[in-house]
């Protein structure tokens, strides 16, 4: 039963990302493809890094990586910031364009985890709280991504 709760939920959200992003652009083509957002989710998630540390997180090649940061670039979602320490490094951002494609999902799960905060007890969300940290630190090792800090709203 927990499995399928799970995976409900987690559908979910892939779902109503989807349904979010047809939306939107059921009037224009969709800017970014699919291998490109995933590298998007993923350039995020590292938070910033170099061309390298996404090549070796994704298990592509450099000159692979190279390409996919390069088309990213030319369509304003990253820029490169040369890195203060080593100025050889480049260092990959997150620019506008992709945040507000992106808050389309992250808009839904702030509503939803607003709505539990609203449904269940402030100890009942706190041990909730607890457990999915449980299960992103201790239970998920295979991705090691730095801690999320989405907004409140």
């Amino acid at each position: 039963m927990l499995k399928n709760a799970f995976f409900n939920v987690y559908t979910k959200f892939k779902l109503h990302f989807y349904q979010e992003i047809f939306r939107r652009f059921q009037d224009r083509e969709a800017s970014l493809t699919t291998v490109e957002t995933f590298c998007m989710e993923t350039i995020q998630a590292l938070g910033s890094p170099t061309v390298n540390e996404f090549a070796t997180f994704m298990r592509i090649s450099p000159p692979n990586a190279a390409y996919k940061v390069n088309s990213l670039v030319k369509k304003g979602y990253i820029r490169k910031v040369q890195s203060p320490d080593d100025r050889r490094e480049y260092h990959l951002e997150v620019t506008q364009k992709y945040i507000d494609y992106y808050n389309i999902s992250t808009s839904y799960m702030v509503q939803v985890m607003d709505r539990i905060a609203n449904r269940f007890s402030p100890e009942e969300c706190a041990k909730l709280e607890e457990m999915l940290t449980v299960v992103s630190r201790e239970l998920m090792p295979e991705v090691d991504i730095p801690e999320a800090n989405i907004p409140e709203s």
